[in-house]
């Protein structure tokens, strides 16, 4: 049990080690590669603050933001996503799924056509907004104690209703808001600047060491509520802290770039492909999501010959692995 515990280990360290690896080659290659192509040596001095002309703007002010917008947002989607996913022992139990970023783009929507508000206020209608729905979700569900497939469903439910408003909104918009909100739900990395960039920090350095302090306790909550209790799990408490600060990296992220589609509901089945059974995937699922966001932003700025958003990307991605999810379950004769 020992050596194979160590294994783990091993295979984890490692796996994380190169995730980390890719993530500053893609990271590297963004801040280079453009309209202009600069050398490593332009690009690192002006990180370091050096005058490059031509550099200095287009990486320092353009695509040094976006690249950093990239990371930050995927390792919050990836850290949410599969606290939700182990927390219900569910690959379907994913924000994206079950109506939390549903809940931050309806808000958004009607803070932008509605109330004709600028970026900052529209970000703060979408985390607040995030979070509510969350709370609601959690208290429509509870019957003494959370079940999985309950809160999935009303989630799912709750998804729905809340498309509808989004829909319904836009459809009364003017042309120019209707293009700033539709922009805004795509999930798109355009046009990033270092004060959307702040606040994902900021949420990132309070909330992550909360949840990775969580993170025993939530491995334990998978062999099932009675067991953990057994265990001397708090098993509620243990939720509560973990829904409220994985929503809270959920809506900061999106509140920054919108609702990158995917991105939470495929971090966490990757990371757990990657580093094997037993083994915590947090820190795994992050960096997943990082390099998720990282790469499917420079495919769809450089792949095709129209210039696509990231959330059209990982769209694309995630809506194939979600079919086949609901094929699987069905072959197998279960619920959700």
């Amino acid at each position: 049990m020992a050596r194979s515990r160590r294994l783990r280990h091993r295979r984890a360290g490692i796996v994380i080690a190169v995730l980390s690896a890719l993530i500053l080659v893609v990271f590297a290659v963004s801040l280079m590669v453009g309209k202009t192509f600069y050398p490593p040596a332009d690009v690192v001095t002006v990180m370091f603050g050096g005058d490059v002309p031509g550099a200095t703007f287009t990486v320092g002010r353009l695509r040094l933001p976006r690249a950093s917008l990239a990371v930050l947002a995927g390792l919050c989607f990836g850290l949410g996503g599969v606290t939700f996913q182990t927390m219900l022992r569910n690959p379907l139990a994913s924000p994206d799924i079950i109506g939390i970023s549903s809940g931050a783009s309806a808000a958004a929507a009607f803070a932008i056509v509605t109330l004709s508000l600028g970026s900052t206020a529209v970000s703060a209608f979408a985390i607040v907004a995030g979070l509510v729905v969350a709370i609601l979700i959690y208290a429509l569900s509870y019957r003494s104690g959370v079940a999985g497939t309950r809160l999935i469903l009303i989630g799912i439910g709750m998804a729905a209703m809340l498309n509808s408003i989004t829909a319904y909104v836009l459809s009364q918009a003017a042309q120019w808001d209707l293009q700033e909100a539709e922009r805004w739900l795509t999930g798109s990395l355009n046009g990033t600047s270092w004060s959307q960039v702040v606040p994902v920090v900021v949420a990132l350095a309070v909330l992550t060491p909360v949840l990775l302090g969580q993170s025993r306790n939530l491995g334990t909550t998978q062999l099932g509520d009675d067991t953990a209790s057994a265990l001397g799990v708090r098993v509620d408490r243990t939720r509560l802290i973990a829904i409220v600060t994985a929503v809270g990296l959920i809506a900061f992220a999106t509140a920054a770039c919108g609702p990158i589609a995917f991105v939470a509901f495929l971090a966490g089945p990757i990371a757990s492909r990657l580093v094997g059974p037993g083994t915590p995937l947090l820190v795994p699922a992050g960096l997943v999501g990082a390099l998720l966001v990282l790469v499917a932003d420079f495919v769809g700025q450089f792949a095709f010959g129209t210039r696509y958003p990231v959330g059209v990307i990982t769209g694309v991605l995630g809506a194939p692995y979600l079919i086949y999810l609901i094929i699987r379950s069905n072959r197998r004769g279960g619920s959700l």
